[in-house]
């Protein structure tokens, strides 16, 4: 909670204090895990046994706080509500972890960690030099910047800067790795001296990734990939399905001609030569190893790494986090001058390629595809674990009611709920900020317990 509040805040922060309800109030932001920006639901729900038609458990939500039921938002924005964004972080990491380390929870076998993995990082191409932190120390414009500099990032000179590239490359980034993925696959059978109808029979890979904007306002990716065996048998690794073998196949594939995507020309619309899109080429591979071993990276400092990222989006380079109605918007909510001519890029583009929407994807600088995704084979689901907390969740609930075991499929849940808005009043958000500051700071101190005893069990949580 901040240490100052204005009046009108601190007055209705004492009303929700003081209201009879507040430990009501309370209970159900703590379920929500102190949502910023909770869903409000009107309703009720009846469970019934279907046999007997027995009454199990009755609710309504009369008797709440306001005649309300208040649950997370489910954001994974840190922007928008971090602590939902905190609770998507973690099943984050422990997606891409369970990928690297085995789960015998989620049906993942703990032999991948011996599998060739590797941790790489696809950038965009220069658009035009910008400000930055070289190794020299200095940058192009003769400053040493410091962390934290407003300046990084942005161009060294805006009017020569090429924005039209910037927001198509990052418009066509997805279809970038798609066509990445599909040339590594050819890359891995060339070196292996097999055709592309007999890799299945020999390997498969598996991935999980998650995009990241830089400074500049280019997005791009970090990925773990995997080598396994085919479908049957994902232990059966031939010999030559190596680690070495991986990394050059992942050089040869991010730089060859097939991995670039062709934006036709528009002359009409100012655009008469179009664009061939391709990576950059500072493309960074390094090995991923169970443990601390010098130079290469751990899977724990994998998993964390890509988790961080997944809550983040173009709002880190000056954007805004929601999309925009119309340019107007951009001087009201003060909008950086480096971001506001890649959206009014966007703007422009999107007359011209409307089949691309740069419009209604403005606010991400024209990325359009998801933060994080994963092959198939790659890792358990973010629904999976969603499911298994609810699921844990709702046997907490059965137990807390008193209520017996029963068989799912043998009971009958009718209910009635209706959107009642969302959010918090000034003094309600000063509380829930406090509520979930508490939440946070227990969950890390738990963390840390752990992490200690698995270190010194030789374990990595």
């Amino acid at each position: 909670m901040p240490d100052l509040l204005d009046p009108t805040t601190l007055g209705d922060l004492l009303r929700v204090a003081s209201a009879p309800d507040f430990r009501r109030w309370q209970e159900q932001i703590r379920r929500t895990g102190g949502c910023a920006d909770p869903v409000h639901l009107r309703g009720w729900t009846v469970t019934q046994d279907g046999t007997t038609g027995e009454i199990l458990h009755r609710y309504n939500t009369a008797h709440e706080p306001g005649g309300r039921l208040r649950i997370a938002c489910g954001n994974r924005r840190a922007s928008r509500c971090p602590s939902c964004a905190w609770l998507y972080a973690g099943d984050t990491y422990h997606l891409i972890r369970a990928g690297l380390v085995g789960d015998e929870n989620k049906n993942i076998p703990g032999s991948v960690r011996d599998r060739p993995r590797a941790f790489i990082t696809l950038t965009a191409p220069s658009f035009g030099p910008v400000h930055n932190q070289p190794t020299t120390g200095r940058c192009r414009c003769g400053i040493h910047h410091r962390d934290g500099n407003p300046d990084l990032g942005t161009p060294l000179d805006p009017e020569t800067y090429d924005y039209a590239a910037a927001v198509m490359f990052n418009n066509h980034a997805g279809d970038l790795w798609a066509r990445f993925t599909r040339r590594l696959r050819r890359e891995i059978a060339l070196r292996a001296g097999i055709t592309q109808r007999e890799f299945p029979w020999y390997l498969r890979i598996s991935f999980g990734k998650v995009a990241e904007f830089q400074k500049r306002g280019a997005v791009h990716f970090h990925a773990v990939i995997r080598l396994d065996g085919p479908d049957l048998c994902p232990d059966a690794l031939p010999s030559w399905a190596t680690l070495d073998l991986l990394t050059d196949a992942i050089h040869a594939a991010a730089s060859h001609p097939y991995t670039t995507v062709k934006v036709p020309p528009n002359p009409k619309a100012g655009y008469p030569d179009g664009w061939s899109l391709r990576w950059g080429t500072q493309i960074d591979i390094r090995p991923i190893r169970a443990f601390d071993a010098g130079t290469d990276i751990t899977e724990r400092a994998v998993a964390s790494y890509v988790a961080k990222y997944a809550t983040k989006a173009a709002e880190t380079t000056g954007t805004l986090d929601r999309r925009i109605g119309e340019l107007a918007e951009l001087d009201r909510h003060q909008v950086s001058a480096h971001a506001r001519r890649l959206i009014r890029a966007c703007y422009d583009l999107d007359q011209a390629y409307p089949d691309r929407r740069l419009w209604a994807w403005a606010h991400m600088l024209g990325f359009r595809g998801h933060f994080s995704t994963k092959s198939r084979q790659y890792s358990t689901t973010l629904g999976a674990l969603r499911q298994t907390r609810a699921d844990y969740r709702a046997t907490q609930q059965r137990q807390a009611l008193g209520l017996p075991e029963y068989d799912p499929d043998a009971v009958l849940v009718l209910a009635d709920w209706q959107y009642a808005g969302h959010g918090h009043t000034p003094g309600e958000s000063a509380l829930a900020a406090s509520i979930a500051e508490d939440i946070r700071t227990n969950r890390e101190t738990a963390r840390e317990a752990l992490s200690d005893l698995h270190d010194q069990e030789g374990d990595t949580p």
